[in-house]
């Protein structure tokens, strides 16, 4: 089998050719009016803003920094500015039940309008009808009534009292009302001498008294029932004054908004409360109370005056208050109290007609929002309540706001197992959320896109108020987005980490004095960007140059190789070198996982130590019972191991501890294997390749070092200047393997060898030697198993 050449130089980096870019400056380019390369994304926006039916909500899904947000809001103001402007809303006292307000809808606009007609109205009421009061003409009538009342109560006592005089009676008024008594020519009779009087004088004397006392009992009980025919009357007068003082507001009212016939309703249920409290308004000092004109108020919840199009909302802090609105309390003498004004609407008023984004995982995070959130889109219309009441948490007694309809396209933002989670643990979800608009996370590198991802930058760097990129500028910043995305053929699609590139390019800019941002300006960018989250890696690095942490970058080992691993700290990532160990002994064909028995190895690397050891058992032991007792570790690691990006090597080291061949360790190797000893594409190899570079530059100078990496794994590579110039000295080498042979004689210098007809390898290949210590290993095991039973045996024969 030919060993695979060393990559070159143009193999490990994909260059952008400037002459792709047909601009001078960003500024020659316009911009991009839609965004590039997420197609999938528009068309489920799309789809999903206009589709009418239930349930048709949408969840944009996509990694952090994509941009998902800034899309879908440009995409949606664009689609709703074409759509109609919703209804107003407000809340309305309920004259029948005070603590159940109306809701009214109005036409986009007229709410606010109409909200106030209503505080005129009011204000009209807190001067006009004391006014209407203090008129001579209500005087007059009132004063009519009064001497009315006076007369007829001063009539009946003036014929009794006339009666009384015609048979020589005296009717007497006193504190404790009105008493009779005898009299002659005009004067009251002394007692001593009524006593002279017969007894038939005296008969009828008292008779008479007691008859005038019975009507007088008679006219004094009529006076109550005179008095409340008065108070009746006097009623009726203020009424027909409050009456003829509304007739001319509510009537132009009525006639304004007649068109509305929900408002004309309300309207005449206004007049009829203020005729009801028409005594209310009597007292010319302090006023009607304040409380009795606050009824009359409106409590505009949504108004859409200076909306254009549907409504787009976006709620940053989702929790139920702010989506479905609340009641706010007052505090007054120490109690609390709370009326139809203090009632606020959320973010799904707002939003109703229109579309509402929210963030997925802050609505999750909130108490109870969730759920708020799918009972409204599952019932249509919004109920403002306490979550205390909502859900019987409380009994007190509080407003309850007739609900609001709601027509409202949700939007949720989320990562992809986000939306997963959801799918599969909540079954009102694919119900209510039905439209997935999937970003992409990285973008076709082509000869086709250069002029499109150049337009997607100028636009940005216009957004940003930033200064023109030069084409160099451009061409620099492309590249780093393949970088980015770790792959030659692709580009990143995360618009929030290319922003941040452009503003940190354009402070550099800025520093250097210049008026356009040049390359080496996004190149400085970059580098700071690195040396900020460099501190860890410096300190590995440094670990490892002062031998407290052991790597070779020169000579040959037996059982002994250089792994590749990558850190993720944060937002940073980098690699670092793993010597790796094993040992070999006679057994029964079981291969200890260190990093495993010692809870350190993650479920994909036990899988990666256990296709090894199938791989082991299928190549060398044939049919037969493969005799092993191996171990493999990652020394000097203290940290969890997950994933199988080094099965390749654990292979190689094993292979070596069996045969006792050393292995160069001015190599470090990377990959994954399967069973049948191919290698396969792993992650981060820019990262793994150059954390080895820069251990070995740090050892010495380089020569002669480099990397082994899956085949697959080319095309992603992206690597730094200073490894590609060492590539081209021909100082570092990158070799691309397929197969586990391949990575055994680049490691070894020996021939792998091939298997013939019979399953025997060539002599003095690498196979051969670790069939033979094979051999040896099982020929040592059948030897102590045998003893094992000859003793066995003996000891029982003894006994």
């Amino acid at each position: 089998m030919p060993l695979p050449a060393p990559l070159t130089e143009n193999q490990v980096y994909h260059c952008c050719p400037e002459d792709k870019l047909d601009f001078i400056t960003t500024e020659d380019l316009p911009d991009l009016e839609r965004p590039y390369g997420q197609d999938r994304v528009l068309r489920a926006l799309e789809f999903g803003a206009g589709i009418q039916a239930e349930g048709f909500n949408l969840f944009v899904l996509g990694p952090s920094g994509a941009g998902k947000h800034e899309l879908v809001e440009r995409f949606l103001s664009l689609h709703a500015a074409r759509q109609p402007v919703p209804p107003d809303w407000c809340h309305v006292y309920n004259f029948q039940f005070s603590d159940r307000p109306n809701a009214l809808k109005l036409p986009a606009g007229e709410g606010r309008q109409f909200k106030k007609d209503m505080n005129d109205l009011a204000e009209e009421l807190r001067t006009a009808i004391p006014a209407a009061f203090e008129s001579e003409e209500y005087q007059a009538r009132l004063q009519e009534l009064q001497e009315e009342m006076a007369k007829r109560q001063h009539q009946g006592l003036f014929e009794i009292q006339e009666e009384a005089n015609r048979n020589n009676i005296a009717m007497i008024t006193t504190p404790a009302g009105f008493t009779f008594a005898p009299m002659r020519k005009g004067e009251v009779i002394d007692p001593e001498e009524y006593k002279n009087f017969s007894d038939e004088e005296k008969q009828l004397v008292e008779s008479k008294v007691e008859e005038l006392q019975k009507k007088l009992q008679q006219t004094i009980q009529q006076i109550p029932r005179m008095r409340k025919e008065v108070r009746e009357r006097v009623h009726a007068l203020n009424e027909e004054m409050v009456q003829l003082t509304l007739g001319g507001p509510i009537g132009e009212l009525r006639e304004k908004w007649s068109h509305l016939p929900d408002i004309v309703y309300y309207l005449d249920a206004v007049r009829e409360d203020v005729v009801e409290h028409a005594e209310a308004f009597q007292d010319s000092d302090n006023g009607p109370p304040v409380g009795l004109l606050a009824r009359y108020k409106v409590n505009l919840l949504v108004d859409n005056a200076e909306t254009i199009g549907a409504p787009v909302i976006y709620e940053d802090l989702p929790n139920h208050q702010h989506l479905a609105g609340q009641i706010e309390h007052r505090a007054r003498q120490g109690n609390l109290y709370t009326d139809f004004t203090l009632i606020r609407g959320g973010s799904m008023h707002r939003a109703s007609g229109g579309y509402l984004i929210i963030d997925a995982r802050r609505v999750l995070t909130q108490p109870m929002a969730w759920e708020s959130l799918k009972r409204i889109l599952s019932s249509g219309e919004i109920r403002i309540e306490s979550l205390e009441r909502l859900y019987g948490l409380v009994s007190t007694v509080s407003l309850q706001p007739e609900p609001i309809p709601v027509s409202v396209k949700v939007v949720l933002l989320g990562d992809r197992m986000l939306y997963y989670l959801l799918s599969h643990y909540d079954p009102d979800f694919l119900d209510l959320f039905k439209v997935e608009a999937d970003f992409e996370d990285d973008l076709d590198r082509n000869d086709g896109c250069y002029e499109l991802y150049a337009r997607m930058i100028a636009t940005m760097a216009r957004a940003l108020k930033m200064r023109p990129l030069e084409r160099s500028a451009v061409a620099r910043l492309i590249e780093h987005a393949s970088r980015l995305a770790a792959d030659q053929r692709k580009l990143t699609a995360h618009d929030r980490v290319l922003r941040d590139i452009l503003s940190e390019a354009d402070h550099w800019a800025g520093q250097a004095g210049a008026d356009t941002v040049e390359a080496s300006h996004l190149q400085q960018a970059v580098d700071e960007r690195e040396y900020r989250a460099s501190r860890v890696r410096e300190r590995s690095r440094e670990q490892i140059s002062r031998g407290v942490v052991m790597i070779a970058t020169t000579g040959e080992e037996v059982a002994q190789v250089n792994g590749l691993s990558v850190l993720r700290l944060g937002a940073s990532m980098f690699g670092q070198p793993t010597r790796i160990t094993a040992t070999a002994r006679p057994g029964k064909g079981q291969v200890v996982d260190i990093e495993r028995e010692a809870k350190l190895g993650g479920p994909i690397h036990s899988k990666a130590v256990m296709i090894l050891s199938r791989f082991l058992a299928s190549r060398y032991a044939g049919d037969g019972e493969l005799s092993l007792s191996a171990s493999l570790a990652f020394e000097q690691s203290y940290g969890g191991v997950e994933g199988d990006s080094a099965s390749v090597a654990e292979t190689c080291v094993l292979l070596s501890a069996i045969s006792r061949v050393p292995l160069k360790q001015s190599f470090a190797v990377t990959g994954s294997m399967n069973q049948h000893g191919e290698v396969q594409a792993v992650g981060g190899v820019n990262e793994k390749i150059e954390g080895f570079f820069d251990v070995c530059k740090e050892a010495g100078d380089i020569s002669g070092q480099g990397a082994l990496l899956p085949a697959s794994n080319v095309e992603h590579l992206m690597l730094r200047a200073d490894v590609r110039q060492a590539i081209a000295e021909d100082r570092f080498r990158i070799y691309p393997i397929s197969d586990i042979n391949e990575a055994i004689e680049l490691l070894t210098g020996l021939e792998p060898g091939e298997p013939d007809s019979n399953g025997e390898f060539p002599e003095n290949s690498f196979n051969r030697r670790v069939a033979e210590r094979l051999e040896k290993f099982a020929e040592a095991s059948k030897k102590r198993d045998e003893n094992g039973e000859t003793n066995n045996s003996g000891g029982k024969d003894r006994d």
